[in-house]
């Protein structure tokens, strides 16, 4: 017999938060990408178009971590229609050492919300401008909020700027940035004018049509895109990836089927593999090198990212005594 933990979202939620140590844990798996002999399998990727469905299988094993996780991911975008929710999902903790099972992470996709905001932030650690007074993210649904809050918990800003294609949904997710953080947040209706006014901006949209435009870039600006996380999506003109000074991926194999690299090489663009973040946490490769530069990143989203928060989240229930025991 074995113990097996079980913990569901509302146990993650008591002992988990988007915070400093959550973004440090993230952090620690983008520099084992550079430094270290992880092995990160493809993304399985399966669109259910009947449904309006898409599900992702994602994984990474990292040297020195006691456990590595399998990630299914769902996201079924007619599920409103019904009542339910469009994203779910859960985890699956594996020792490293055995292969057995160590805990089952109902999260409902809340582990993979709090890892990805928390990339949000490693990135804007690591790329933005030291100064940043105005933060401005195109879209309003859940990673919208959560990147915001990531980032000010590491550049701090003083005023955010939304903006969504419905102007009722960006005046809530303003009005929610707001409640979170603390500080101003408004809705405007021109995404140029966002992009002009912020040092700091993020792209959270499901765009198959670029939203963001070369001629709205300007000195100092830093740019992080995570909406492009499957085949055909993208947020980002390819010339404006083309015109960064420095353009950065989190896994190029990856960003060249799924994100923004796709659609630029696509274009004619960045025939030259780009630096990944991993590298740029690790001290290997120079980052933003002027408050001047203009920089991007690409985020599609890594299993590693899993298994450090899989791993972190298993770490802080047991440490806090919530969950369930079974045995198997």
């Amino acid at each position: 017999m074995r113990d097996i933990f079980v913990l569901t979202e509302s146990d993650l939620r008591r002992c988990l938060a988007l915070d400093l140590a959550a973004i440090d844990t993230v952090e620690q798996a983008f520099r084992a990408l550079a430094v270290g002999k992880v092995i990160m399998p493809p993304i399985l990727s399966m669109q259910i178009p009947e449904a309006h469905g898409e599900v992702d299988v994602k994984t990474a094993y990292i040297p020195g971590f006691d456990g590595f996780a399998i990630k299914v991911s769902p996201g079924f975008f007619d599920n409103p229609k019904l009542g339910l929710p469009s994203l779910n999902g859960l985890m699956i903790l594996f020792s490293a050492r055995t292969g057995l099972v160590d805990a089952l992470l109902l999260d409902n996709g809340y582990l993979t919300d709090i890892r990805t905001a928390a990339a949000g932030a490693v990135v804007a650690r690591h790329l933005a401008p030291r100064d940043v007074t105005v933060a401005g993210v195109l879209g309003t649904g859940v990673q919208a909020r959560l990147q915001v809050a990531a980032a000010h918990l590491v550049r701090p800003f003083t005023r955010v700027l939304v903006w969504g294609r419905d102007a009722g949904k960006a005046a809530a997710c303003a009005s929610d940035i707001a409640a979170m953080t603390g500080i101003a947040a408004e809705a405007t209706a021109d995404p140029a004018d966002l992009v002009r006014r912020s040092q700091l901006v993020i792209t959270t949209t499901p765009a198959r049509q670029p939203i963001l435009q070369a001629d709205w870039l300007h000195p100092g600006l830093h740019i992080t895109a995570m909406g492009s996380d499957q085949e055909g999506k993208n947020e980002i003109a390819a010339d404006a990836l083309a015109a960064a000074d420095l353009f950065v991926c989190d896994r190029v194999s990856q960003a060249e089927k799924l994100g923004e690299l796709r659609a630029a090489r696509a274009a004619g663009f960045l025939a030259d593999a780009p630096p990944e973040l991993g590298a740029i946490v690790a001290g290997m490769t120079l980052g933003r090198r002027s408050e001047l530069d203009i920089t991007i990143c690409d985020l599609t989203g890594t299993g590693a990212q899993d298994t450090a928060i899989a791993t972190y989240a298993l770490a802080a229930a047991r440490k806090a005594g919530i969950g369930t025991v079974i045995s198997a």
